[in-house]
């Protein structure tokens, strides 16, 4: 089987924070908008190479995506920056009147997302932010799962007309897709092959499910890997290719199982070919304090419950 490794671990919103950068230099609409988390957005360069093109809101972030609607009428594209609880749940209002029901081309950039923005806590944390922008017609929604991604994916958007949800993360996590893979928006990646059962994971849990890939390797269980950066358009053709070999699958995602990527999978074999699903997400709770580490390991966000997972899926083969 195809094994990936990583000579470096580098945070995802580093990512956002070069790929903004390097747009800032190539295109001369994009402009930024920050709400008081212009460090931990990681926007600095951007701010200081293109001052008359970075807007600082302050803590008023449903004043900052107004604005970013309104800019947008002058033929800027926006992107916005706050941690993902502040982009989505604070402005939910905003954003559905704003900028999906408008067809605004606003980029919602959205860091510190799932549990692993870790000991800041369950009210910083957002496990509920796919599901809700989602549901807006129109409205793209990318989940990254590394360095490289997450900057591919930043200067991609750039380019798509529409309002686009960019999510990514705190911590530092393995650096394993290549620098210069083209981002396809709607256009899932398959890592591995396998023959038993296709894991489709998302964002942080896409090195998971790798390592989870190996264990059940020695184990005599050949899993297909498949990251699926974008969950809205989720890529219909991509899944039932898979299931149609393996019959089985398990999601992956640092987020509720209400709402998320495993309920959008789960009804696309509804409708096309109804097969047995195990979902590895949060179970319908609150995160709480805690290291990244601890808290993927207690809500059973690792290789170790994606394991058990696909061993549950193929009982009931």
């Amino acid at each position: 089987m195809k094994k990936y490794t990583y000579t470096e671990k580098k945070d995802t919103r580093s990512g956002f924070g070069d790929g903004l950068t390097e747009l800032g230099r190539t295109n001369k609409n994009v402009v930024a908008l920050c709400a008081d988390l212009t460090g931990s957005l990681k926007m600095e360069a951007f701010k200081n190479e293109n001052p008359e093109r970075f807007f600082q809101i302050g803590i008023a972030e449903a004043n900052m995506i107004g604005i970013a609607a309104g800019l947008t009428i002058g033929g800027k594209i926006p992107f916005t920056g706050t941690f993902a609880n502040f982009s989505t749940a604070r402005v939910y209002d905003q954003i559905r009147q704003s900028i999906a029901y408008s067809d605004k081309n606003v980029k919602i950039c959205a860091s510190h997302s799932g549990l692993t923005l870790g000991e800041d806590g369950a009210t910083h944390q957002t496990l509920e932010d796919i599901g809700m922008m989602k549901m807006l017609p129109g409205m793209v929604v990318i989940n990254t799962c590394d360095y490289n991604q997450t900057k591919a994916a930043t200067i991609a958007i750039a380019d798509y007309i529409g309002p686009v949800y960019l999510r990514f993360g705190r911590p530092k996590v393995p650096v394993f897709m290549p620098t210069d893979q083209k981002f396809e928006i709607g256009k899932a990646i398959q890592l591995t092959e396998g023959k038993d059962v296709t894991i489709i994971a998302t964002g942080h849990l896409v090195w998971e499910a790798l390592q989870a890939s190996e264990k059940l390797f020695d184990k005599g269980i050949q899993a297909e890997v498949i990251n699926i950066h974008t969950i809205k358009p989720l890529d219909k053709d991509a899944i039932l290719k898979s299931v149609a070999k393996t019959t089985c699958v398990v999601t992956c995602e640092e987020h509720n199982f209400l709402g998320g990527l495993g309920e959008s999978v789960a009804r696309i074999l509804a409708e096309n070919n109804p097969l047995p699903q195990e979902f590895v997400a949060v179970k319908d709770t609150f995160g709480e304090s805690g290291t990244p580490q601890e808290l993927l390991e207690k809500y059973g966000l690792n290789a170790i419950s994606i394991v058990k997972a696909v061993e549950k899926v193929l009982s009931r083969k």
